[in-house]
C-alpha cells in the first residue's frame, strides 16, 4: 500500500509543478494545434524522460551533483542564452509574420520526441525542484530511502509530468480554438515565456539558488 502512496506523491508533486504556464506546456499546446496530437505525446514523453532522469539524479544524493557542479553551471548560461535568442527570435518572426504559420520552435524537421528531450534537457531547474520535494518526503517518512519506492516515485513523478501536459495538450488546443487564436499570437505568447524563463533562471543563479 505505501508503494501506491509513494507512486501518487510522485505524480501529484509532478503533475501541479507542470499547470503553471511555462516553456514545456505551451510548446505541448503549439504541437496539438499546429501539428498532431501524435506528435504532443511523442514531445512530452520526451520531456518526461529527461525529467525522470534528473529526479533520480537527484534521489541519489547531491554529492554527484555538487562533483560535477561547474557541468550544471555551464548548463544554466546555455539555457539562459538559448531561452533569450528564442524569446527574440519568436517576438522578430510574429512580427514578420503575414499568413499562418509554424512557430519558431516549430519550423523544423526535428523528431517532437527528440525536442521534447531537448527543451527538458535545457531545464536543470528541475533539480532543485525535485531535491526540495525529495527532501520533504523523506523527511516526513512519506518516502523512504528504498531503491524500489524510489522507482515508484520516479515512476509516478513521469506518469505526472505526462498528464500534466496532456492537460495542456487538449486544454488548450480546445482554448485556442475556441477564441480562434492566430498562430501570430502563440509567437508572441511564446516569446514571452522566453524571455520571463530566462529572465528567472538568471535570477535564480545570480541569487546562488540553484543547487
Amino acid at each position: 500500500m505505501n508503494f501506491i502512496i509513494v507512486f501518487l506523491w510522485g505524480f501529484l508533486v509532478s503533475f501541479l509543478g507542470q499547470l503553471p504556464l511555462g516553456t514545456m506546456s505551451i510548446t505541448s499546446t503549439q504541437i496539438a494545434v499546429q501539428e498532431n496530437f501524435k506528435n504532443a505525446w511523442k514531445y512530452s514523453i520526451g520531456v518526461a524522460i529527461v525529467e525522470v532522469f534528473y529526479l533520480r539524479l537527484t534521489l541519489s544524493g547531491v554529492d554527484w551533483i555538487m562533483q560535477h557542479k561547474l557541468f550544471f553551471e555551464i548548463l544554466n548560461w546555455l539555457t539562459v542564452a538559448v531561452f533569450l535568442i528564442l524569446g527574440i527570435l519568436s517576438f522578430i518572426t510574429a512580427r514578420k509574420q503575414t499568413k499562418e504559420k509554424k512557430a519558431l520552435l516549430l519550423d523544423n524537421k526535428i523528431d517532437r520526441f527528440f525536442l521534447g528531450i531537448s527543451m527538458s534537457a535545457l531545464n536543470p531547474a528541475q533539480i532543485p525542484f525535485w531535491f526540495l520535494w525529495s527532501s520533504i518526503l523523506l523527511n516526513n517518512g512519506t518516502l523512504r530511502s528504498d531503491f524500489t519506492e524510489f522507482n515508484y516515485f520516479t515512476i509516478g513523478s513521469g506518469t505526472g509530468t505526462i498528464a500534466g501536459l496532456a492537460l495542456y495538450m487538449y486544454g488548450g488546443n480546445w482554448l485556442v480554438t475556441k477564441m480562434n487564436t492566430s498562430n501570430k499570437t502563440l509567437n508572441i505568447v511564446m516569446g514571452i515565456i522566453f524571455i520571463i524563463a530566462a529572465l528567472a533562471q538568471l535570477y535564480r543563479m545570480i541569487g546562488g539558488e540553484f543547487i
